[in-house]
């Protein structure tokens, strides 16, 4: 089993062209649903009395085990509001309210103790942290971490990566985090925390894995025509990237370069619609064709 532990949301995200409010979000969400395609995934998280039911719904509908979700009674849900700018890759954060993310006691159902793979989405890292010792044994845990936590809790999120196997980390926040700028730089001094893999999310352009015995891995995104709403790409990635080794039960660095294709794959997916609309409603099948798509793509 894989469990994917993070952040269910009530997201409100403002483009150029269009705007969503209050749709379905979150780190955990994303990533549960991408991991989904290849792996019986559970996912753990908090929401408030105004998740509406119809979205816990849709998760159940890709298979999910949900019974980690907890809802607290008159509480309100992770609520992000966040606007693009016109090429949709530069993105203002309006609003952030925890919620009843703030304080929450993470627990797990007992059937979620032995996952073989953790997902530690973008969470609050002390959560992150105590969430993950309640697991035995797991084969990999793989964390992400975002700018609000690397500001607010730094020392948490460093030794997060310490209990990691593998970071999933976007670009901007490698350079913050790490304090440099070439990503290989970054990425070695991420592993010198303890992580055994750092992948490196450059959005448009990509991702590159790095591994602690020097192997590096570039990778091409997919080519899209039009990008609807990048958010949940990242997620989605993780998700797919973790999902992918979890179906081959096998983290061998060949298995780690087809598993960043296909994050690729998911992340390309995932920015076609606002939300998950888009993740909600496409098959194994589709995701198998785009990944052949992928490998004619790069062949020459």
């Amino acid at each position: 089993m894989l469990t994917v532990f993070g952040t269910v949301a009530l997201d409100t995200t403002r483009t150029p062209f269009r705007t969503e409010i209050r749709i379905l979000g979150g780190a955990a969400t994303f990533a549960s649903i991408s991991s989904s395609m290849f792996a019986q995934t559970s996912i753990v998280g908090v929401v408030g009395s105004d998740m509406p039911a119809d979205h816990i719904k849709a998760l159940m509908s890709k298979h999910i085990d949900t019974k980690g979700v907890v809802t607290v009674q008159g509480g309100k849900t992770f609520h992000y509001d966040s606007t693009f700018d016109y090429n949709l890759s530069n993105r203002t954060a309006n609003k952030t309210e925890l919620g009843v993310v703030a304080g929450f006691d993470p627990v797990i159902p007992e059937e979620y103790v032995k996952s073989d793979y953790v997902y530690l989405a973008n969470n609050d890292p002390r959560q992150n942290i105590k969430i993950l010792k309640r697991f035995q044994k797991p084969k990999l845990v793989v964390c992400d971490t975002i700018e609000f936590w690397i500001n607010g809790s730094r020392d948490d999120v460093v030794k997060m990566i310490n209990m990691a196997d593998g970071v999933v980390i976007n670009d901007h926040e490698a350079r913050l985090l790490c304090k440099e700028v070439n990503f290989a730089k970054c990425a070695q001094k991420i592993m010198s925390w303890g992580s055994k893999f750092v992948i490196i999310k450059k959005g448009e352009h990509g991702a590159i894995l790095f591994t602690n015995d020097n192997q590096v891995f570039p990778a091409a995104a997919f080519f899209l025509d039009e990008i609807v709403d990048p958010t949940g790409a990242g997620d989605s990635f993780a998700g797919g990237f973790l999902g992918h080794v979890a179906r081959r039960n096998k983290f061998d660095f060949a298995t780690m370069k087809e598993a960043v294709i296909y994050g690729n794959v998911m992340g390309s997916f995932a920015v076609e619609d606002f939300g998950v609309k888009r993740l909600l409603s496409i098959t194994k099948d589709d995701v198998e064709e785009r990944y052949r798509k992928y490998r004619n793509l790069v062949q020459f």
